[in-house]
C-alpha cells in the first residue's frame, strides 16, 4: 500500500462513498427486468451478521478432484437413468482408489443445470440438446452415490458463461439470457454483471441448488471478466458514467468491474448461508495475481475480509521449476495472502500436466512434481489441495507421478 498524507484517507473514503452511491443508483434503477432485494448496504450488513457465525470446514485435509461437463457428457447411450448411474458408479469407485474426498463436480457450465430449474435450462451434456429433460435428476444421483462413499461434493458454477463459439451447439428457447443484459466477447456470450437483476438471476440459480440438495460446497471457478479489454461492456460502463453527479468522478472501469463481481460474490455468500450455514462457499482463481485483477477477480479483498468466502483455492498449475512461477515461492505467496483466520486455503495441482512437455517441459524433470507439492503444502500448513482433472487420474503420461501422489495421501 501507498503511504498517504494524513487527510488523504478521509478524502478518499467520502470520494470513494459518494461514487459507489451514485454507482448504486445507476444499477437499481435499470428496468430490464428486475431488481435486486438488497443493496450493497444491505448485503454487507448481512455479511457482518453471517460472519458471526462462521461454518466449519472440516480440519482433515481436503483432497479433491474436480469433475469438468466434459467428463460428465452423455454418449447416445448413456442416456438414460441406469446409464447415467453406471458412469457416476465408476467415478465413485476411481475417486475411492485414489483417496478422493470431496468431488468438485460442474453442474451449470454454460447458463443451464444438470439438474431440474425452475430458473435454467437442461444442460446438453445430459440430453443431447439444451432444455430437453432427461427422466432422472442427474444431480441428485450423484450426491446420493457420492456421500454414500463418505465423499463430500461441492457444486461447480460457472457463473457468467452463456456459450463460447459452438458450445453449446444451440440455446433453448427456454434460456433466460435472452430477458437480461448480456455481452458478446470472442463469440462467446456472457451475463453482465453490472445489472442488479442479472446479479439476483445468478443469485437465486445458487440459492436452488442450497435449497433443494444435500450438498456441501458451492465453487465458482476462474471465469468472471473474460478479459481487461474495454470495449465489450462499455456501454454499460458509459451509462454508470454517465449517471455519476457532475461534482464527482466516477471511479475506473477496471474499479466498477471488480465493485460488481464484489457485489456478486457478497450477494453469494450471504444468500447460502442464510438457507444452510454448513454449506461452504469457495472460488478457484487463477494462481497469477495479475491476470485476477485483470478479470474482476479482487482475490486480496475476498482472502482477507468476512463475508464473501469460506474457502479459496487457487489454480496453481505449475511445475516445481516453472521458468516463471515456480511453485514454492507461488505457494507462499498465495499463504500470505488469506489474512483471514476462518478461510481455508486448499491449492489446485496441475496433475493434467504431469509427464507432458509442459512449462518448458519442466514437469519432464521429475516424476514427483505433485508429490512435492502436497508435501510443501503441508510444510507451510494449507489445509490440502484439489487435482484438475478427473480423466487424468489413471491417465498413462500421469501414472507415475498419481501413483507418487497417491502414496502419500492418508
Amino acid at each position: 500500500m501507498k503511504k498517504r498524507k494524513v487527510f488523504a484517507p478521509l478524502i478518499f473514503s467520502l470520494i470513494f462513498l459518494f461514487t459507489s452511491i451514485i454507482f448504486i443508483s445507476f444499477t437499481q434503477n435499470k428496468q430490464t427486468v428486475q431488481t435486486e432485494s438488497s443493496s450493497v448496504s444491505e448485503i454487507s450488513q448481512t455479511s457482518k451478521e453471517i460472519s458471526e457465525a462462521v461454518p466449519q470446514i472440516s480440519e482433515s485435509e481436503m483432497h479433491g478432484i474436480w469433475i469438468p461437463y466434459m467428463s460428465l457428457t452423455l454418449s447416445p447411450n448413456e442416456r438414460s437413468k441406469n446409464g447415467f448411474e453406471s458412469k457416476i458408479n465408476t467415478m465413485v469407485e476411481k475417486c475411492v482408489k485414489y483417496k478422493i474426498n470431496t468431488a468438485v463436480i460442474q453442474v451449470r457450465p454454460f447458463g443451464d443445470s444438470i439438474y431440474p430449474s425452475k430458473i435454467f435450462p437442461y444442460s446438453h451434456i445430459i440430453t443431447g440438446t439444451q432444455g430437453v429433460s432427461p427422466d432422472f435428476d442427474p444431480l441428485d444421483i450423484i450426491i446420493r452415490k457420492f456421500h454414500k462413499k463418505n465423499i463430500s461434493v461441492h457444486a461447480w458454477v460457472n457463473p457468467l458463461r452463456i456459450s463460447t463459439g459452438q458450445t453449446p451447439p444451440v440455446l433453448s428457447d427456454s434460456n433466460p439470457y435472452k430477458n437480461y443484459p448480456t455481452f458478446n466477447y470472442n463469440n462467446g456470450i456472457y451475463y453482465d454483471p453490472a445489472y442488479p437483476e442479472v446479479r439476483k438471476l445468478i443469485i437465486d440459480g445458487i440459492a436452488e441448488i442450497v435449497g433443494n440438495y444435500d450438498i456441501d460446497g458451492i465453487q465458482l471457478d476462474d471465469y468472471f471478466y473474460p478479459s481487461d479489454e474495454s470495449d465489450y461492456d462499455k456501454n454499460s460502463y458509459d451509462e454508470y458514467a454517465k449517471s455519476v453527479k457532475s461534482d464527482f468522478l466516477p471511479i475506473s472501469q477496471h474499479e466498477w468491474r471488480k465493485a460488481n463481481i464484489n457485489m456478486l460474490i457478497e450477494g453469494i455468500y450471504s444468500k447460502i448461508h442464510s438457507i444452510k450455514n454448513n454449506v461452504v462457499f469457495g472460488i478457484a482463481p487463477q494462481c497469477n495475481f495479475d491476470n485476477n485483477e485483470k478479470i474482476g477477480a479482487d482475490v486480496n479483498v475476498w482472502c482477507s475480509q468476512k463475508g464473501y468466502i469460506d474457502y479459496i483455492c487457487p489454480q496453481l498449475y505449475v511445475s516445481n521449476n516453472h521458468p516463471t512461477f515456480p511453485f514454492n515461492p507461488l505457494a507462499d505467496k498465495w499463504k500470505a495472502t488469506v489474512t483471514d483466520p476462518n478461510i481455508k486455503l486448499y491449492f489446485g495441482l496441475g496433475m493434467y500436466k504431469a509427464g507432458s512437455d509442459a512449462d518448458s517441459s519442466t514437469w519432464l524433470l521429475s516424476d514427483d512434481n505433485l508429490k512435492k507439492q502436497i508435501e510443501y503444502s503441508r510444510a507451510i500448513k494449507i489445509n490440502g489441495f484439489m487435482l484438475y482433472s478427473y480423466e487424468y487420474l489413471d491417465s498413462s503420461d500421469t501414472e507415475k507421478e498419481v501413483r507418487n501422489a497417491v502414496a502419500i495421501i492418508e
